[in-house]
């Protein structure tokens, strides 16, 4: 049995979403804990992000032939803190094919990295139609080393779900039901976020991992 319900609450305007996935084989004698993280500006969360979860989880499912029995959220915002409370987990990074291709765009990634994140823990991408993450894949003799630990899922639903179309929407007053989860609505509204007055005070502000990369800084 399984367990579909996935809160967001602790985690609609953070940097990071980390999913425990709890694998049992089919004949219950063996146990795997997957971690899956993804990371981005979630800014706001949308049902989007969320649907990458569902899609990874039963990729993994069909894949590795075993049963998720539970999906839970961690606490946990930093990979080391799960190292200490979590010892038996794998980490994988979840990401959009966007994400695995910009390790290709020079100077953004250390190749150390890649073959850390890739190599050691693994990655789960999630495809669209107009993306070939299989190519990228073969074209990359980094990538192409850890090809199997790298799991391509196919979102065949075409889901277009614009984090800046959403923020627009909210500027304005519109709905976004049914963009956004019940409890992220809820929190926007509570705490007056993406308004227009909102949008402009912060208009000049430059974010931290910005400014490392830009050498920008806020007025």
């Amino acid at each position: 049995m399984r367990s579909t319900e996935i809160s967001v609450r602790k985690y609609q305007f953070c940097s990071k979403i980390i999913f425990l996935l709890t694998l049992v084989s089919m004949e219950g004698h063996s146990i795997t804990k997957v971690v899956l993280l993804a990371c981005g500006s979630f800014n706001p969360i949308t049902n989007m992000h969320m649907r990458m979860f569902e899609l990874a989880r039963d990729h993994l499912e069909d894949t590795a032939e075993q049963n998720i029995d539970d999906v839970d959220t961690i606490k946990y915002a930093k990979k080391r803190r799960i190292e200490e409370n979590h010892h038996d987990l794998q980490l994988m990074l979840l990401c959009g094919a966007d994400v695995l291709e910009s390790f290709g765009i020079p100077n953004m990634w250390k190749q150390e990295d890649i073959a850390e994140i890739v190599g050691r823990h693994g990655l789960v991408c999630i495809s669209r139609s107009n993306s070939d993450p299989h190519k990228f894949i073969h074209q990359s003799d980094l990538l192409w080393k850890y090809r199997k630990n790298i799991h391509i899922v196919r979102e065949w639903v075409t889901n277009d779900i614009s984090a800046t179309h959403v923020r627009r929407s909210l500027r304005r007053g519109q709905s976004v039901r049914y963009l956004l989860p019940d409890s992220v609505i809820h929190y926007i509204k509570e705490h007056g976020l993406y308004s227009s007055e909102s949008e402009q005070k912060n208009a000049d502000v430059v974010l931290a991992p910005l400014q490392r990369y830009t050498g920008a800084s806020s007025s």
